[in-house]
C-alpha cells in the first residue's frame, strides 16, 4: 500500500520517537500497552476488558495485566459500570491524555524532521 513515505523513513520516524520515550521522564510502556492505550483514546468508549481483549487478539487475564500496570501509572481508570455493576468500565486520565500529547508532539517533530 503506497503512502508516500519511504519504509525507511517510517521506521527512522518510530525509532527516533522510541528513543524520544526512552530519554525522556515519562513511564515506559510496551507495545501491548501502549496498543490498549490508544485504544482507550482514540477509539470512542465505553471499553472492557473483553472488548479491549478481543480487539487485541489476546486473552482477559493479558489485558487486566496490562490494565493493571497502566492504571498504577495513572494513565487509566477502571470504573463500575452504573447501569451493570458487574462490568468495569475503562477510561480516560488527565495523565494518560498529556502522555498520549507527549506522544503525538515527538511523532509530528519526527515527523517533520524526516519528511524535509
Amino acid at each position: 500500500m503506497a503512502t508516500g513515505i519511504a519504509d525507511t523513513d517510517a521506521l527512522k520516524i518510530w525509532s527516533d520517537v522510541c528513543l524520544d520515550m526512552v530519554h525522556g521522564q515519562e513511564p515506559e510502556l510496551n507495545i501491548r500497552q501502549m496498543a490498549i492505550l490508544l485504544t482507550i483514546y482514540l477509539e470512542a468508549p465505553p471499553h472492557s476488558v473483553a472488548g479491549l481483549a478481543t480487539k487485541l487478539g489476546v486473552t482477559k487475564p493479558v489485558v487486566t495485566r496490562a490494565l493493571d500496570t497502566m492504571g498504577q501509572m495513572g494513565l487509566i481508570m477502571r470504573r463500575r459500570d452504573d447501569r451493570d455493576r458487574r462490568l468495569l468500565r475503562i477510561q480516560r486520565t488527565v495523565k494518560g491524555a498529556l502522555y498520549l500529547e507527549k506522544l503525538s508532539d515527538s511523532v509530528r517533530k519526527h515527523f517533520g524532521e524526516t519528511i524535509r
